[in-house]
């Protein structure tokens, strides 16, 4: 296996940080480039887990030559950055979710002074994004040579879904508080690695409904997130979109893979544990504000979906 590795020792060097172990560590950054943390994690040897905080007292750029083409799933939380690749410029902002395909090659980072950076890099060699890329009987549908064509980058970028988002905020607490293992961290890395891809990289399937029904169909997605609490029924729903329930039943499962109340159901639990997580919500107040009217159905529920009592996580956020 090629030892992508190097590209993220050679990332470290430049901040004037010391080559880590195989098995990485906390590495604190105190120099007149700027301040900050870089948590990297390697619990195997094809995955590079990597938590950046740090502020710089200016602007830095920092030049970078990778040595070995490498797959890296980057989230950018908080601050911004711009890479320079030949006479491409790509900006990185706060919500952002990017997929970098890497090949040898030179780069620029350009960092922004005086304003803290946060952000989640997961990186994996060519030769395991090529087995991820294969079904079970070994046949591959994508290779990376082919998605980077004679280019030595390639970016795909959305922003940050929000069951990513729940997904990287326990994955961050969990890693600050060393309390996670290996397999639970693998676990949360290869969701947002499937998530990704799913979204990037898989063919769009040939779309059977029209332009206009897809946005009634959005719409309807958009009412019901904005009346969580209190949804109007599928035949309301319908009316307010001006298309058939059948329609709507079948296209919403097209569109989003899951029925209406389905979609309702997740976009609920994500959001309670984003309000339990900021704690000014009791576990009562929690469910209702998302549109459950019996707390205990709700707990059961949000247990089911994230394996915790929400009174926990809430006691969690104190």
């Amino acid at each position: 296996m090629a030892d992508f590795h190097h590209n993220f020792h050679l990332f470290f060097d430049e901040f004037g940080l010391q080559q880590q172990s195989s098995k990485g560590s906390e590495m604190t950054m105190n120099t007149p480039i700027g301040d900050g943390s870089i948590r990297r994690l390697v619990p195997r040897p094809d995955l590079d887990i990597v938590f950046e905080q740090l502020m710089f007292h200016g602007d830095f750029l920092m030049p970078l030559a990778t040595t070995t083409p490498m797959v890296e799933l980057h989230y950018c939380l908080q601050g911004t950055r711009v890479i320079h690749v030949e006479r491409n410029q790509y900006e990185f902002v706060p919500g952002m979710c990017a997929l970098q395909l890497i090949d040898e090659g030179k780069a620029l980072f350009e960092f922004t002074g005086n304003q803290p950076y946060e952000a989640l890099s997961v990186g994996i060699p060519v030769s395991t994004f090529h087995h991820y890329m294969e079904d079970i009987s070994g046949a591959r549908h994508l290779h990376f040579s082919s998605l980077l064509g004679r280019k030595p980058f390639r970016l795909f970028h959305e922003p940050i879904d929000p069951a990513s988002a729940v997904i990287i905020k326990r994955l961050t607490q969990s890693v600050q508080t060393c309390s996670i293992k290996n397999l639970e961290l693998e676990c949360h890395v290869l969701e947002l690695l499937l998530s990704a891809f799913q979204s990037f990289l898989t063919e769009p399937k040939t779309p059977r409904l029209s332009s206009m029904e897809r946005q009634k169909i959005q719409r309807a997605r958009d009412i019901m997130l904005e009346r969580m609490a209190n949804p109007p029924s599928l035949v309301e729903l319908s009316r307010m979109i001006g298309l058939n329930d059948n329609k709507l039943k079948v296209g919403f499962k097209e569109l989003y893979g899951t029925t209406v109340f389905g979609y309702l159901r997740e976009k609920r639990l994500e959001k309670a544990f984003l309000l339990l997580q900021q704690g000014d919500l009791n576990v009562t107040e929690t469910s209702l504000s998302v549109g459950y009217s019996n707390p205990s159905y709700f707990s059961e529920a949000f247990r089911e979906k994230y394996g915790v009592n929400p009174g926990n996580l809430l006691r969690r956020s104190f």
